[in-house]
């Protein structure tokens, strides 16, 4: 009894005024109290609406050998602030940056064969813009957090709906745009994408010829919100 008074008392002084998230799970007690000051309700707990607004999606079907040239066309054609391209395996991670350097692209890699030590310190200068191109497994998935970044690219299709939505929030953040391109290159990866279609509602089309630098520049949008 007490522990729910003093909670109620918390609540009255905090939700005077300003904007809170709330835990959908609240006891009906507390609840109620916080209705009392009639706040605006905005529910975000259904999965299909997590819908990444201002992220242009795309996919492209190729083979497996085709990855490397239509990656290299991407970043010669793209204008991008900066790109972090996620692959499945430290392996590839390692591969493809050293292919990328070697094409004199400014690229460094992250991923879980590197010391925690050493991935910080590549992490911060990717973050200070000392490289534009980040290779990077899903270690770093849902870790980075960087203005700059505009353009995600899963050379590797991710194994989960989950993961493509943790990958692709890496663009397009603190309210500005983003585009997110997907390489597919067998039937698993399609089936994944269509879980990716059918579970947050969007429908990603096939990446077209030309497109518009407008709708993924790095300008003022709209804001998100990520859980």
């Amino acid at each position: 009894m007490d522990k729910n008074l003093n909670s109620r008392m918390s609540i009255h002084n905090s939700y005077r005024t300003g904007f809170h998230l709330l835990d959908t799970k609240l006891p009906n007690m507390i609840y109620c109290d916080i209705c009392s000051f009639q706040p605006m309700e905005i529910y975000v707990d259904d999965e299909a609406k997590l819908t990444l607004h201002g992220l242009v999606q795309h996919y492209i079907k190729l083979s497996e050998m085709e990855k490397n040239r239509k990656l290299n066309d991407l970043l010669d054609a793209l204008d991008f602030n900066q790109v972090v391209i996620f692959v499945k395996s430290v392996n590839r991670a390692a591969e493809l940056n050293k292919l990328l350097v070697e094409c004199n692209f400014p690229s460094i890699c992250i991923h879980s064969g590197m010391s925690q030590e050493e991935r910080l310190t590549r992490y911060k200068g990717f973050k200070e813009g000392h490289k534009r191109i980040l290779v990077a497994t899903d270690l770093v998935g849902r870790g980075i957090d960087i203005e700059r970044v505009n353009i995600v690219i899963n050379y590797d299709m991710p194994d989960s709906a989950d993961t493509y939505l943790h990958r692709v929030g890496r663009a397009g953040r603190f309210g500005t745009k983003g585009l997110a391109i997907t390489f597919v290159s067998s039937a698993s990866d399609s089936d994944v994408l269509n879980q990716v279609q059918e579970r947050f509602e969007v429908d990603i089309k096939e990446l077209p010829e030309q497109i518009d630098t407008s709708t993924y520049s790095m300008f003022p949008f709209v804001v998100h919100l990520y859980f």
